[in-house]
């Protein structure tokens, strides 16, 4: 069972021609979903409101195959995040935080921790920014069993990160027990505006990390470890948006990964980590082709899905 913890919210997208659309958003969110798609146990952990958009983010998540076990309900208000859409696809957000549901997650509501078939944990975006939720998170990654894989996305919001430096603080305590990062470039920049990005890289890798996969857009994927650098081709696609394929991308990975039954100690096969690596990207670049977080399902990826083995059919890019 992959356990995804975090927020859920409604993404209210604003268009250049003033069109606006309310669709159920937040980074674990669209990352639990898109594990469910790709027909991977998944459980989302973390507060669902009962309000009407509560109940639209609980039947998307059903619908896609996710469990809710984790996952308490609260008459607080759905966390909302206006998102503009610039011209090239590319979202800026505003989050509407205070009093919120996703952010209210405490450790009372997950008071056995994780469950004991837990093989993988992933968390990220606002779940390490918001308290008192990134705290909570926090707290359950550094307990996390030393056979369960952490994966973290960091997928920062300068919009929501009232204090720079606390939250720093926090990535790097959550790193020491993180085994695979993902970033994109604009992340990376923020964290550490170091034009080296290796080098930037190289430095969080010292926190912890075994890997960090480094997203760049349309450019190549970079895969960093403490020795290598593998860089992994992006095939060139139609950008309908970009909300939700950093989400899809790590899903993605994490299905490959755990499908094949591997851990925290294959890590060093750098080979298996390039072949997840092909089929996030193969998840992420369907999931820009379309509007809003709508990540393919299994059945969409074809001949390009996961095999038995649980890695991509096809062959090196």
């Amino acid at each position: 069972m992959i356990v995804v913890a975090g927020e859920s919210l409604v993404d209210l997208l604003v268009r250049r021609d003033g069109g606006v659309t309310a669709t159920p958003g937040g980074g674990p969110f669209n990352v639990a979903r898109a594990l469910g798609r790709l027909g991977q146990p998944v459980t989302f952990l973390g507060r669902l409101s009962t309000d009407p958009f509560g109940r639209l983010l609980r039947a998307g998540l059903v619908a896609d195959g996710v469990d809710l076990r984790l996952a308490p309900t609260t008459d607080d208000p759905t966390l909302l995040a206006v998102a503009d859409i610039d011209d090239d696809g590319i979202a800026t957000y505003q989050f509407h935080t205070v009093g919120s549901a996703a952010v209210g997650l405490t450790s009372s509501d997950i008071p056995s921790g994780l469950p004991s078939d837990t093989t993988a944990l992933h968390v990220g975006t606002l779940g390490l920014v918001l308290e008192p939720m990134a705290s909570t998170i926090a707290e359950l990654v550094a307990a996390a069993p030393r056979d369960v894989l952490v994966m973290a996305d960091p997928n920062c919001r300068p919009a929501a990160i009232g204090d720079p430096v606390a939250y720093r603080d926090r990535l790097a305590s959550v790193f020491a027990r993180v085994d695979v990062v993902k970033l994109s470039t604009d992340d990376l920049l923020w964290l550490d505006p170091d034009p080296d990005a290796v080098g930037a890289v190289r430095r969080l890798l010292e926190q912890g990390p075994a890997i960090v996969l480094l997203t760049s857009g349309g450019g190549p994927t970079r895969i960093v470890s403490r020795r290598n650098v593998i860089a992994v081709a992006v095939p060139a696609v139609t950008v309908v948006d970009t909300v939700g394929a950093g989400d899809a991308f790590g899903a993605g990975f994490l299905a490959a990964w755990t499908r094949a039954g591997r851990g925290r100690a294959d890590l060093g096969d750098l080979g298996a980590v390039t072949d997840a690596t092909r089929f996030a990207i193969e998840v992420g670049s369907r999931t820009v082709g379309r509007a809003g977080a709508d990540p393919p399902t299994l059945t969409e990826l074809g001949e390009s899905g996961l095999g038995e083995s649980g890695l991509r059919e096809s062959g090196p890019a």
